[in-house]
């Protein structure tokens, strides 16, 4: 071996292993960074909280602006007080660091941590007076953390890439909390729930806004989900269905006979499948009929009509058949099994009205809360983002259910438009390829909410809102997080 090997070797070993040396976002030591630039930004920096940012900063501390130049420690103070804390009443500049974007790296010496590279991306909000925050950079910073006298501090701050950005940006609209507010809130949008499906699993739940106006929504917010109680329903029967109790073609005049109806003899042909596929030929709800009165505005099984009024119907003969309200039959066989604790189709003794959500009109008016303590088959479910995530995953997975029936549910049953099915209890979206989505939206006053699953690839999404016309945020939001796929969906409900 030769002078020159003899020294690259050992040489290349400890390069490879500074390239490894990134830590975990579980380290004590990342967390411990993370804690003091929460310190030194959302305290210090965006308050203008001076005393706090002398605190964390190294008596040597030095400052590399790529627009700005170099700033001592003294300097730095200086034109932090004079500058963008000079009127904070008139103007504010707000850091916020972008999720997921920091590496931490330790530095260390005879064995021993200290000092720590932290690298991130930021963003930049403004604010001017009364305005609403916008916002309108980005950029790129090293952080050098050392450790003097047992304490962080921060010796050396990079900053360099800035470049504008702004809120309507598709790239940065999504990365960070801030971004998410700003973006509602340029919507009008009072309350946002989302939940992002990845592999298979429920990896995010966000909550933003409040359950009223100067209340924050907590992470468990109960929202009404309007038909989005479909799903569940169509899953209580398909459950029973999977358990041999229940039978998909079987007659329903067995066990229910709508007055209505009695009369007419095509209540003899109404079955579970036409129901849950929207095929009755019954109105959405009776009473927009002129007599209030619920009727056949086609044969059973012929065609497609959305209906409430189908659920309903189930709802009976199953209430009729098992003894049970559906309330009690969605406990035993979804809400428990699923560990769905903050479910229900009725307002109970166990409803939380602290946690719910207040629903308003395009004009920020407030609608009454509906405290219902009958169950509706098609309506004005409670549940939380977590709640209905899980179930989603659930169904993406086929869980609990019989191989065949699985394949009914997603079957395509009628159409709808093109590329658009009705399968059972839920929309079939033909993606082309073999792909497919499941979706079911819900819309009432003061709620608009949609899931959608794509169970090939194990993603999908679950948006709550509690406004009127809160559809406007559900593209961007898709096609964010579903890609290419959300793309072919919005594609089919917008030809």
């Amino acid at each position: 071996m030769t002078k020159f090997s003899r020294f690259t070797l050992p040489f290349l070993m400890l390069f490879m292993s500074v390239m490894q040396a990134q830590i975990e976002k579980t380290d004590p030591l990342y967390k411990t960074i993370m804690s003091k630039d929460s310190l030194f930004f959302s305290i210090g920096y965006n308050t203008c909280n001076i005393k706090q940012m002398e605190n964390l900063l190294s008596g040597s501390f030095e400052f590399y602006h790529d627009k700005g130049g170099f700033e001592d420690r003294k300097n730095f103070i200086i034109d932090f007080k004079n500058g963008l804390c000079k009127s904070p009443e008139t103007y504010q500049l707000k850091r916020v660091l972008v999720d997921k974007s920091t590496e931490v790296y330790p530095m260390y010496k005879d064995g021993k941590i200290y000092a720590a590279i932290q690298n991130g991306d930021h963003l930049f909000y403004e604010k001017m007076g009364s305005q609403a925050e916008k916002l309108v950079g980005e950029a790129k910073f090293t952080h050098l953390w050392i450790l003097e006298n047992d304490e962080w501090k921060l010796k050396n701050s990079l900053s360099f890439n800035h470049h504008p950005k702004q809120t309507t940006d598709s790239e940065t609209m999504f990365d960070n909390d801030q971004s998410m507010k700003s973006w509602l809130k340029e919507n009008n949008i009072p309350t946002l729930g989302l939940g992002i499906i990845e592999d298979g699993k429920l990896q995010q739940v966000k909550v933003f806004g409040g359950i009223r106006k100067g209340i924050p929504a907590p992470h468990n917010a109960l929202f009404n989900v309007a038909s989005l109680t479909k799903p569940v329903t169509a899953m209580v029967a398909l459950r029973l269905i999977s358990s041999g109790k229940w039978k998909l073609d079987e007659p329903l005049d067995t066990y229910w006979i709508d007055p209505d109806i009695s009369n007419d003899p095509r209540h003899t042909k109404l079955t579970t499948r036409m129901i849950l596929s929207h095929q009755t030929g019954f109105p959405n709800w009776r009473w927009m009929n002129a007599d209030k009165k619920l009727n056949f505005q086609f044969d059973p099984g012929t065609r497609y009509q959305y209906s409430g009024e189908g659920f309903e119907y189930l709802r009976k003969a199953l209430e009729k058949k098992f003894g049970k309200t559906l309330e009690k039959l969605a406990q035993e066989l979804i809400f428990q099994p699923l560990k769905m604790k903050d479910t229900s189709y009725i307002w109970g003794k166990n409803t939380d009205e602290a946690r719910f959500v207040t629903g308003y009109n395009e004009k920020g008016e407030a609608y009454p809360i509906e405290k219902s303590t009958t169950a509706n088959a098609a309506d004005d479910l409670h549940t939380t983002v977590e709640d209905y995530g899980n179930f989603m995953v659930s169904i993406m997975k086929g869980k609990n259910l019989k191989p065949d029936v699985f394949q009914e549910m997603i079957k395509k049953q009628v159409k709808v438009k093109e590329n658009k099915y009705f399968g059972l209890g839920f929309e079939v979206y033909d993606l082309g390829n073999g792909e497919y989505a499941l979706s079911h939206g819900g819309a009432d006053q003061g709620t608009r909410c949609i899931a959608i699953i794509l169970p090939d690839s194990g993603k999908g999404i679950v948006i709550f809102t509690n406004v009127d016309d809160g559809y406007r945020v559900y593209e961007k939001l898709v096609l964010h997080y579903l890609g290419e796929q959300g793309r072919k969906i919005i594609k089919i409900e917008t030809k």
